[in-house]
């Protein structure tokens, strides 16, 4: 679905209230049926006004948890319950509801922007090496690369051994 603004939603609005089928206005600005039903009852409900929102609006725990328990205790609809509160979309309070089943019943706020740099772990500076260091841990180095490389050429001289074997047997 692509992102509207307000003048066509505004625009939707009106021309469903004209009797033009949910249908063709599906088709016309690539929403769905269900969708633009929200979107006439959401401005029925509401005004105009709840569709001026500028940024994403954040909405409190306290207030989270009222629509969550007005669902599964008051055992009232989804839909009815968005509407009701003005909620944009009825897959907010879905997605509010699923994470309240998944954290075990808890309402977990998310986290936004950056975490703090105190939290962060420094980074670890790494100490100038002196050449006695330096060369013990190439000498290191070396040696496990050249024990590496005789382990391979055994091992592939097994191998081959092996292949013939099985050539032999044939």
């Amino acid at each position: 679905m692509t992102k509207l603004s307000y003048e066509e939603k505004i625009e939707i609005y009106n021309k469903r209230k004209e009797g033009e089928t949910l249908k063709t206005l599906q088709s016309k600005y690539g929403m769905t049926k269900h969708n633009i039903q929200y979107l006439v009852w959401l401005i029925d409900k509401h005004g105009f006004d709840i569709l001026r929102t500028t940024k994403n609006k954040e909405y409190p725990k306290q207030f989270k948890e009222e629509a969550i328990n007005r669902v599964l205790i008051d055992n009232e609809p989804i839909q009815t319950v968005a509407i009701d509160i003005g909620l944009l979309s009825d897959g907010m309070l879905h997605n509010w509801i699923k994470k309240y089943k998944e954290n075990g019943y808890n309402i977990v706020e998310r986290k936004r922007g950056r975490s703090p740099t105190i939290m962060k772990k420094p980074k670890e500076v790494k100490k100038e090496e002196t050449k006695d260091e330096k060369i013990k841990r190439l000498e290191e180095q070396v040696q496990y690369l050249s024990a590496e490389l005789e382990y391979s050429k055994k091992l592939r001289a097994v191998v081959q051994a092996r292949k013939n074997q099985q050539q032999k047997k044939k």
